[in-house]
């Protein structure tokens, strides 16, 4: 228990320190910003700042930071301290910069800026993960509610007809809030979602409290560096397993719809920032959760979906723990309407393709929707089909961060500003991804490929973490370049 009060207390009060030195190193003015000078009453429009923080939350928080905060905290109660550390200097970071560099080139995608800051040749790469990423984030984020509302609170067969009308329903809003304008459905209706979230994360933090830490490990030198139960090692698969609660590209395609509703540059700390600390807080809370339970003889195989429910109820009763779950669902539904929202905007601005035009959004929305379709079809068929398709949605997800980070870290540069605040993060990351990818059996299997010839386990990183070390190293340096050079030409054309 004192870990997890420590963590909360570093998340929540470092938050609000570092967010003011992100807001004091970008600099917000006066100047009109894209809801006012681009209004069109369907994605630039003006929403109250409560309502903007409200919906950027609801969009950011998948079910990420709760399943993945789950399996996270069989690494230990080190997951209390990696998440509130990572959250501030990298999670929230990237989201307030994404937010506030679209709002100062009108509201615009992050392929946009890629391309921009970044280059053409990273646009195009970036741009076919990141449609990859968003297609992927809204099929499961159609599955993973699904299962829940049929299984756990219906009480049905996940596998019968139920859950295909289940889909269908869930679908069925998706294409409505992608093509109506943001404040007709999202904005009306994220409110009362929002209050479903916060009442279940606020009743499961009550049950760890009454619980007193009985059930709960504490952060100590024994306890440091536990080995996971399935002897996973911690860096670097703990980063991709609790990747949404920490650090995730997928908010970058987030901010950038909020950016089209913000009235003022200052009100971009507790819009993009504190949200990202927010949804920390709802990673730790659950985590917490799954730790007491865990400790109360909860098997530690039991899938992190099936320990939803078991948390839920064990904190808040029937009743209660239905609530609870609510919440839970409605994580993954306003992170999915929003996610198929930024991918139709993605692909028109890449194209050209105008959406105030009813029929052009109806168009390209179908076109979105078709395969979106067939890859749910996949893996509910398939036995093994989402399990692939997650855990190379968490792999992905941190891939297209790196992208941000850098572009962040050129628009800093040139502006004169301090570059380190995303680089650092960046170049982590960098490594992280691809000491994974590397290792992996959904990925290169180096070790294991390998192995025999290094005279070393398939259970080692060596060959991995040697070249995730110089993969970062390269992307500091090339990064760097990239920034020196578009300040250097910043300063010629003023000086001309």
């Amino acid at each position: 228990m004192a870990t997890f009060i420590i963590g909360l207390v570093l998340l929540i009060v470092g938050g609000m320190f570092y967010g003011k030195v992100c807001e004091k190193v970008f600099g917000p003015d006066d100047r009109e910003t894209p809801a006012i000078t681009k209004a069109d009453g369907v994605d630039y429009v003006v929403m109250k700042p409560w309502k903007n923080m409200l919906i950027n939350l609801l969009n950011i928080a998948g079910t990420g930071p709760i399943l993945g905060a789950i399996q996270g905290i069989l690494f230990g109660p080190i997951a209390f301290i990696t998440i509130p550390v990572g959250c501030i200097l990298a999670g929230a970071t990237h989201d307030y910069f994404c937010g506030m560099i679209s709002m100062r080139n009108g509201g615009a995608q992050i392929p946009k800026l890629i391309n921009k800051y970044l280059g053409k040749g990273a646009n195009k790469v970036y741009s076919v993960i990141i449609w990859i990423l968003m297609l992927l984030t809204g099929v499961v984020f159609i599955y993973t509610p699904g299962d829940l509302i049929v299984g756990d609170i219906l009480k049905l067969d996940i596998n019968g007809a139920a859950i295909w009308i289940t889909y269908a329903c869930i679908l069925g809003y998706y294409v409505i809030s992608t093509i109506f304008p943001i404040d007709q459905i999202i904005g009306r209706i994220y409110p009362v979602f929002g209050a479903i979230l916060i009442i279940s994360a606020v009743g499961v933090f009550i049950g760890i409290l009454c619980d007193g830490g009985s059930s709960m490990t504490n952060l100590t030198a024994a306890t440091l560096f536990n080995q996971h139960p399935s002897g996973v090692k911690f860096i670097p698969v703990f980063f991709i397993t609790v990747a949404c609660g920490i650090m995730s590209g997928f908010h970058g395609s987030q901010v950038t719809l909020i950016s089209r509703t913000v009235k003022h540059e200052k009100e971009g700390r507790k819009t993009f920032y504190y949200m990202m600390i927010a949804e920390g807080a709802i990673a730790m809370i659950w985590a917490a959760g799954a730790m007491v339970m865990f400790g109360r003889g909860t098997d530690i195989s039991t899938g992190a979906t099936s320990m939803v429910g078991i948390i839920s109820r064990g904190f808040m009763g029937g009743f209660g723990g239905l609530f609870a779950i609510a919440g839970v669902i409605v994580l993954p539904i306003t992170s999915g309407d929003t996610a198929f929202r930024a991918l139709r905007l993605m692909i028109a601005e890449q194209f050209n393709i105008e959406q105030k035009s009813k029929i052009k959004r109806v168009g390209l929305s179908l076109i979105i929707f078709i395969p979106a379709i067939a890859i749910l079809f996949y893996a509910k068929s398939n036995a093994a089909g989402f399990s692939l398709l997650w855990r190379y949605f968490g792999f992905t997800n941190q891939l297209v961060a790196t992208f941000a980070l850098a572009l962040i870290a050129v628009y800093l540069k040139s502006k004169g500003q301090n570059h380190l605040i995303t680089l650092i993060p960046g170049m982590f990351y960098s490594f992280i991804v691809t000491s994974y990818i590397c290792h992996a059996n959904i990925g290169f299997g180096i070790e294991e490929r390998l192995g025999s010839v290094f005279g070393i386990g398939a259970d080692s990183y060596v060959i991995s973490y040697t070249i995730g070390v110089i993969v970062a190293v390269l992307y500091g340096w090339g990064i760097t370049k990239i920034a020196v050079k578009r300040r250097e030409k910043i300063l010629a054309t003023k000086l001309e």
